[in-house]
């Protein structure tokens, strides 16, 4: 009963906090309405002889807008020399702000909750005394539901890279700021690693907190489905690290602390440096998987987001920004070619 009290009164908080981040975002994008515009007056000689002028009005693209995509001429963000930070979205700072420390620390400090109470639920709440045997086969099947949400969360990270890379803008429902982040991204690599460890991460509370914790405290399965409540507080933990192993990838091995270099990166639990640079590559088409990259190669070698992208086009005829960029990538994937030349 306390359990659930304080359940609820810590997604009260994040509550009012999503709702102070949500009138944030819809300010910055009252701001990012307007347009650049170029006027081009050109002459043309009619079949009489007379002359006359055309005049051309072309608007220049920002992240916002329908067709945006970062590396096509006219895009309106070019890409800085040297290891310049950028802000791409106006009003937006590399400083965290108290809602983003509210945000993470509700969203962290729930998921860690019902982890701590299904591993009571399965250890402690047995009624009959638990043998030793049973223990050592808890304890087993607790560290694969680690490694398996650690595995899967590099690959559902490497499905979200690649459609928030590829599909909408800043101004699609729900997702927008996450989109603007990841597009941008592109145009200004070097700015995340300027970013405070709430202020990089924040975003992905959306997706990966308030709506699985919802779930969890609505079915209550940290008691009657504790190795999936597990499963899916870790699942949704490494998402949302993963922007911060994506940070360390983009810096200097003497700027991250000596344990991310030494064990993390040197032990493959968090994406290194030289693979994820292959991403940064344009038409920015693989390398899409940035908790630890593991699941890279084999996605990248069998053509998985080129095959997901075919289909995405046979349903709604969109294309995604990766063909864009690279005509003959396009032409291939729409010829049933996946895979990598």
């Amino acid at each position: 009963m306390q359990f659930n009290i304080l359940m609820r009164v810590a997604l009260h908080v994040w509550r009012v906090m999503k709702i102070f981040d949500l009138r944030h975002s819809r300010l910055l994008l009252l701001l990012q309405t307007t347009t650049t515009t170029t006027t081009t007056i050109n002459t043309l000689e009619n079949q009489d002889g007379t002359i006359v002028l055309e005049e051309e009005i072309a608007s220049a693209k920002s992240y916002l807008d329908d067709g945006f995509v970062f590396g096509l001429k006219g895009s309106g963000l070019e890409r800085p020399r040297g290891r310049v930070a950028t802000l791409v979205v106006e009003g937006d700072t590399l400083e965290t702000q108290p809602y983003q420390l509210g945000i993470v620390s509700t969203t962290f400090a729930l998921h860690m909750a019902f982890i701590l109470t299904s591993l009571h639920t399965i250890f402690f709440a047995a009624t009959s005394p638990i043998e030793s045997s049973n223990i050592a086969m808890k304890l087993i099947e607790v560290m694969l539901i680690f490694v398996g949400s650690w595995w899967s969360a590099d690959l559902g990270s490497g499905v979200l890279h690649w459609s928030v890379d590829n599909y909408g803008n800043g101004r699609t429902p729900v997702m927008g700021n996450i989109i603007a982040a990841f597009q941008g991204h592109h145009s200004a690599p070097w700015t995340i690693t300027q970013r405070q460890f709430c202020n990089n991460v924040y975003k992905l509370c959306t997706p990966f907190g308030l709506a699985p914790i919802l779930l969890t405290l609505a079915t209550q399965s940290y008691t009657s489905h504790p190795l999936f409540t597990i499963y899916g507080a870790m699942f949704c933990s490494w998402e949302i690290l993963s922007q911060e192993f994506h940070k360390w990838s983009h810096m200097p091995p003497k700027d991250c602390p000596w344990w991310v270099n030494s064990i993390l990166q040197k032990s493959g639990v968090s994406i290194a440096r030289k693979p994820h640079a292959l991403h940064h590559i344009a038409p920015y088409d693989g390398n899409y998987c940035i908790v630890s990259g593991v699941n890279n190669p084999w996605l990248d070698n069998i053509g998985f987001f080129r095959l997901l992208e075919h289909i995405v086009y046979k349903i709604n005829g969109i294309e995604s920004n990766a063909w864009k960029l690279d005509p003959e990538l396009r032409t291939r994937t729409l010829q049933g070619d996946y895979k990598k030349p």
